[in-house]
């Protein structure tokens, strides 16, 4: 028994040691790369200023700084890479490595937008609708939202559907709004599925087909509960179980059956 117990912390310790050995020599043969990258961003270099930056701003490499990497990034950004200008938009949108600043931010995503990342389209189209950066304006959300969904963009499908839905910034059309909600939901969009079950239970749309409504409603919670199982820690799995013991505490006293209309 002894002998299996030193054995088995040897065993432990080689662990160990072999894995800061090879995050040693993962740190170097970062540190190398970055110097390749600096050297060609220092002659200019477009794709190499981009990688640069983002390694210096999430710290691959065994080098983390922010403001440097924003510098490269900007430089990045100037020459046009449309993926740097929406990263550049979120260091501004988040005050990362610079002070925070919307308008400068969206600034960036339009420039991004304006090259048809699908992304930065249904970004920009959120921040026409909340007034994030730029003055609230309905119509030019909903315009962004229909660039990324026609892009085959699930989020773009998802809003451009809700705004048809709510008739915000389009004319109101529940049969074009599930048109969208289908194919963002289609594409596994959990928020899209959702809506597009309660629009089959209430016949908002489409023809009403409470199992159709049901198919879409258990795929959205499907995916929520995936969700959640991957998000959970020790932490939170105490949590949840008192939640759920919370749960059927209610069912048990509860003196009315559940509503079975939505």
């Amino acid at each position: 028994m002894k002998l299996k117990k030193r054995l088995l912390g040897f065993g432990v310790a080689l662990m160990c040691v072999v894995q800061a050995s090879l995050a040693q020599q993962s740190d170097v043969a970062g540190k190398k790369v970055n110097e390749e990258l600096r050297t060609k961003a220092e002659a200019d270099d477009a794709v190499a200023q981009g990688s640069l930056g983002q390694r210096l701003l999430f710290g691959i490499g065994g080098i983390k700084d922010e403001v440097e990497g924003v510098k490269w990034l900007r430089k990045a950004a100037e020459k046009g890479d449309a993926q740097v200008q929406f990263v550049l938009f979120i260091c501004y949108h988040t005050g990362r490595g610079v002070p925070k600043d919307e308008v400068e931010a969206v600034k960036w995503l339009r420039k991004a937008a304006d090259q048809r990342l699908p992304w930065a389209q249904d970004k920009l189209g959120s921040c026409y609708r909340d007034g994030t950066g730029v003055a609230t304006n309905d119509v030019e959300a909903a315009k962004w939202y229909r660039k990324a969904a026609e892009q085959k963009f699930p989020p773009g499908q998802y809003h451009l559907g809700a705004c048809l839905l709510e008739g915000r910034g389009v004319p109101k059309g529940a049969e074009d709004g599930t048109y969208w909600l289908r194919k963002a939901a289609m594409l596994n969009h959990a928020q899209a599925q959702f809506v597009l079950g309660l629009c089959y239970f209430n016949g908002r749309g489409v023809a009403k087909d409470e199992a159709e409504g049901a198919k879409w409603l258990f795929l959205s919670a499907a995916q929520a509960q995936e969700d959640t199982k991957q998000k959970s820690n020790t932490s939170l799995e105490g949590t949840i179980g008192e939640g759920q013991q919370r749960a059927n505490d209610w069912i048990e006293k509860s003196e009315k059956p559940f509503a079975r209309e939505w």
